[in-house]
């Protein structure tokens, strides 16, 4: 092996033997086990939440897949409709050229002969990754087989008459001009005015006060609502007010809606571009007024001075009108959540418009019953409240979007305006028996992405075909995606699976948090604090990561801002980490939490970890390479007890792994291998077979117990490591495997470690850890004393155990090895030790003369500079936390950080001084 670890030497190489053998295909044997990728969109490249979800799903389906099941990974992307024609529209922007230039069919050929060049981005990141999915039946939610799926879903929901087209209220884009999900609406805080406006009664006696954000809607209220307790207004309810810039009049009514303590109490009902005001209208029998055009321009339901008039242009306007007529009574500034849609950045308004629904609650109660009587699992199953919160409050879906990339609505429609549905015109001819010469259209919309998605569990399958896949693979075992989807793909995929299928579509979900950075802030754009997992594997220069960071942004203060703040974060550029080290990393933060940090300090101590197993296995080879393993079954072996303890120790890690992977504790399991492979494996069990190998007095069964341990537990571990780190682990495992007689073209094939209860020594365990403590405590006092590492010691022992004489006895060449001693001997129960640092392991009492090892004015006079250095910043620090004005007015995390040092230089501080003491003492 190199001396070195490298790991873009390693990775590709293996990734591409792998895939072209076909190692990530099912087997065909064993119990069938599934997971469906969350299809990212086809537009897309690999980010910090694709990362993290996709290594967790493939240590899933790793471990499965070493443990004999027959493993599919079903893999895909999404034709993600707004943002992949966007990607194009953009294109043709640029050489001035609109979609409308181009007409539909020209357009939608551009977008698929752009999937076809720059689509598979995402796909090739993925296998950087390692992810280890069936590329050969790689699906995209336009394939044919799945857009007929997708047909034949909407034609049974039409025909059970559980889709249909209204009229309502839905989120609109006037830039993109098309209706757009929740999801995608982003709701953020912006600074904004509460308009206090005087609405004058109609008899010309009073006036009521009106408190709005959106002033320009007035034009289009109904109504004027109070709280049907508000004592203030009861009079009023029932009576007319004058609609102020307009000749019409609306009444005074009551609804329990309002919220009498926020600014006036009285509320401006506007169901037309207010989804709360919508209800409250329909309640009331009103019949909304749409003021605005799709582009969002006052239209002709407005007084002529404003139609025609941009929504915010017609804002200051009105308002400048409503002054003149003195009809205004206050301007308050306003904090409030601005919608803006995801891909445009433009305001989203609440629009009223025909768009095509699905019925939800008759698919929502089977769903609900499944989740209540655990035919699906969540992990945690604290999400099971959120899922239910929404299922149980569940609105109609509205499926259609004003695009031209996407699933198109299968409707057709003659010239009076009736429709027909069908998968294409042939079929809906046949259907309904339509005369040849008949003219039909088909509707110009095309169906929500979310639509598609939700039947991505079986359509990617095969459905409505019993394809074999289908029929072996369906249901999935278990989702791994983010809490802020449950609804919008979650809840639909159990939805329509039931319908469709009768099954579940999978029977857990397993639900990550969402990855932050290193002070929990989202990670965006905007904010400059975006990472790039290929960047952290293959690493980036200073000048490229400002450059990516600052792309495309239009105001130099905020590009300037993001640039300081990398160079301050990254003064060198990011060094590159390696695959390896990034899973890991992510393995280890994957707790049950709800947001997870991500410390690229982490990051780089993964990647010494990496080397750590690196080294450690060259040791190994260098020890056993060319001598006997004991690879012969009839050979005899003597195992010491350091082989003891390691195998014992290794069926308790096993076992952890086994429980934590049951568990999706990824966390644990990366905790549970970190700590065996550093601190038991590589730091204790290493050293320990040092003075076993290189001892004349060692037999050759001996010799051949200590090398057969040392290649085995390594194979173990390579493989109890592998879903988590796959290439570093095949790397070293084709050198490893032949020591131990193992046969196989590569590691992931291999079976993943089960304990074993004949290596578990409880006694062995018991004996080794004494060993360890007596060690440390010996190596704590020469750190603290300031004495070289391989100065040999004499120790004396006093009291313990007859177990610790009987430990010391048995094991003192290991002691005096690991230790660096010159002797062990024991004092008397009441015997006086000379002047000695002590130290203690239970009862045992350990002393180290130290006349001759130190001088006590040099490390009086160091210790005493060293605790003058920590009493300074520590008095640096108070003073900040004894500030009231840095206590309140710093940020949360700087002043925690700031009392975290308090306690780390007190504590230090502390021990600082005990040592003078014992220093001033001899």
């Amino acid at each position: 092996m190199d001396k070195t670890y490298h790991p873009q030497s390693i990775e590709q190489h293996w990734y591409q033997t792998w895939e072209n053998s076909g190692y990530f295909a099912p087997s065909g044997h064993g119990e069938p086990y599934c997971i469906m990728l969350p299809p990212p969109n086809v537009t897309g490249s690999l980010h910090m939440g694709h990362g993290f979800g996709f290594t967790l799903i493939d240590v899933l389906i790793r471990y499965q897949r070493m443990c004999g099941k027959n493993t599919l990974w079903q893999t895909g992307t999404d034709h993600a409709g707004i943002a992949t024609q966007m990607v194009v529209e953009r294109k043709l922007n640029a050489q001035h050229k609109t979609r409308h230039d181009l007409g539909r069919e020209a357009f939608v050929k551009k977008i698929w002969e752009w999937k076809e060049e720059s689509g598979g981005q995402i796909t090739r990141q993925l296998r950087r990754l390692g992810a280890s999915m069936d590329w050969q039946r790689e699906r995209f939610t336009m394939d044919p087989e799945l857009s007929y799926a997708v047909r034949e879903v909407f034609i049974r929901l039409y025909e059970e008459g559980l889709i249909y087209r209204g009229k309502r209220l839905v989120n609109w884009d006037p830039v993109l001009l098309t209706a757009i999900s929740d999801l995608e609406v982003i709701n953020e805080e912006e600074d904004g005015k509460l308009w206090h406006i005087r609405y004058p009664l109609a008899n010309g006696k009073d006036h009521i006060i009106v408190a709005t954000t959106r002033p320009e809607t007035l034009l289009g209220d109904v109504a004027i609502a109070v709280h049907p307790d508000d004592e203030r207004y009861k009079h009023l309810v029932g009576k007319q007010v004058q609609l102020p810039l307009t000749d019409r009049t609306i009444p005074v009514i009551a609804d329990n809606y309002v919220d009498p303590l926020f600014g006036t109490g009285c509320v401006k009902i506007t169901p037309a571009h207010d989804f709360n005001d919508y209800a409250v209208g329909a309640r009331h029998g009103f019949e909304p007024i749409n003021i605005f055009t799709p582009t969002a321009h006052l239209n002709e339901n407005t007084p002529p001075a404003y139609q025609g008039m941009e929504r915010f242009k017609a804002r200051e306007q009105i308002v400048k009108d409503l002054e003149a007529h003195g009809l205004i009574e206050k301007v308050d500034k306003h904090k409030l959540k601005v919608p803006r849609g995801d891909r445009s950045h433009t305001v989203i308004e609440p629009y009223l418009t025909y768009q095509w629904y699905v019925q939800s609650k008759p698919l929502a109660e089977p769903a609900i019953r499944a989740v209540e009587n655990g035919d699906i699992r969540f992990v945690p199953d604290n999400w099971n409240k959120t899922y239910f919160q929404w299922m149980h409050n569940i609105e109609d879906w509205c499926i259609s979007r004003q695009l031209w990339w996407g699933h198109r609505i299968p409707v057709w429609y003659d010239e009076s305006g009736k429709s027909y549905v069908g998968h294409d015109e042939s079929d809906v001819r046949q259907r309904y028996q339509l005369a040849e010469d008949l003219p039909l259209k088909q509707d110009e919309d095309v169906l929500d992405t979310w639509f598609s998605s939700a039947l991505w569990p079986f359509s990617s399958l095969g459905w409505p075909e019993q394809t074999a896949d289908f029929k072996t693979f369906f249901p999935t075992n278990v989702l791994v995606t983010g809490f802020d989807i449950i609804f919008f793909w979650v809840a639909r995929m159990i939805m329509m699976s039931l319908k469709f299928t009768g099954r579940v579509p999978f029977q857990q979900v397993y639900i990550t948090g969402l990855i932050r950075d290193a002070e929990g802030h989202k990670m965006s754009k905007s904010k400059g604090n975006v990472l790039d997992p290929i960047d952290l594997i293959d690493g980036i220069s200073l000048d490229e990561l400002v450059q990516k960071r600052t792309y495309g942004l239009m105001q130099p203060v905020m590009a300037q801002k993001i640039t300081k703040a990398t160079q301050k974060e990254f003064p060198e550029g990011i060094p590159g980490y390696g695959t390896d080290a990034l899973r890991f990393t992510f393995c280890s933060v994957a707790s049950y939490t709800r947001e997870i940090r991500f410390d690229i300090n982490r990051l780089a101590g993964y990647r010494n970890f990496c080397n750590k197993l690196w080294n450690a296995s060259r040791y190994v080879l260098m020890n056993t390479e060319g001598h006997d393993t004991g690879s012969d079954p009839t050979a005899a072996m003597a195992f010491s007890l350091p082989d003891r303890w390691i195998l014992s120790r290794l069926q308790n890690t096993i076992e952890e792994a086994h429980a934590a992977l049951q568990q999706y504790r990824f966390d644990l399991l990366a905790q549970a291998l970190y700590d065996f492979t550093w601190n038991e494996f590589c730091d204790w069990y290493l050293e320990l077979s040092k003075p076993i190998l290189t001892s004349q007095e060692s037999t050759t069964e001996q010799l051949r117990g200590t090398r057969h341990t040392l290649v085995n537990v390594l194979e173990t571990l390579l493989r109890l490591l592998h879903p988590l780190m796959p290439f570093i682990t095949e790397e070293i495992w084709q050198r490893i495997a032949p020591l131990t007689g193992k046969e196989g073209k590569t590691i992931m094939l291999q079976s993943y470690p089960q304990p074993d209860s004949r290596f578990i020594n409880e006694t062995a365990v018991r004996e080794l850890e004494w060993i360890k403590q007596v060690v440390i405590a010996i190596r704590t006092i020469r750190s603290e004393m300031n004495i070289s590492p391989g100065k040999q010691l004499s120790v004396l022992f006093r009291k313990g155990t007859e177990s610790d004489k009987h430990n010391t006895e048995q094991h003192q060449h290991l002691l005096m090895t690991l230790a660096k001693l010159a002797s062990i001997n024991w004092l008397l129960a009441d015997e006086t030790p000379p002047q000695a640092a002590t130290a203690f392991v239970s009862e045992l009492e350990i002393f180290i003369p130290l006349a001759g090892f130190i001088n006590k004015e040099e490390e009086s006079a160091r210790l005493n500079k060293e605790i003058g250095k920590l009493q300074k910043d520590l008095s640096l620090i108070e003073n900040k936390l004894n500030n009231p004005q840095f206590v309140d007015k710093a940020p949360a995390e700087v002043v925690a950080k700031e009392r975290a040092r308090q306690e780390e230089l007190t504590s230090t501080l502390f021990k600082l001084r005990k040592r003078l003491e014992q220093v001033m003492a001899f």
